[in-house]
């Protein structure tokens, strides 16, 4: 995808609930103009079929890097002792 930096923004921000389908994320990413014909389709085409809790979930479904938690610690990351 080209427009990573707007996908996870739409994610984060234009989504109007969650949980979402990949129904739902589909139809809301074709109403936006500021995506092209090909990002749109890749998007389609690798998001798994299911539904998600939150833009995070679907960034890992698409092999995109998702945010850690705010104020907490990424999933892979060692836990402090």
């Amino acid at each position: 995808m080209q427009n990573v930096p707007g996908v996870t923004d739409h994610l984060k921000t234009h989504i109007g609930k969650w949980p979402a389908t990949k129904a739902e994320l589909v139809a809301a990413c074709n109403a936006l103009s500021d995506f092209t014909p090909e990002d749109k389709a890749e998007f389609e085409s690798k998001l798994p079929d299911g539904t998600y809790n939150s833009a995070d979930d679907v960034m890992r479904a698409l092999g995109m890097e998702a945010s850690p938690p705010v104020g907490g610690t990424p999933p892979s990351a060692p836990m402090p002792s």
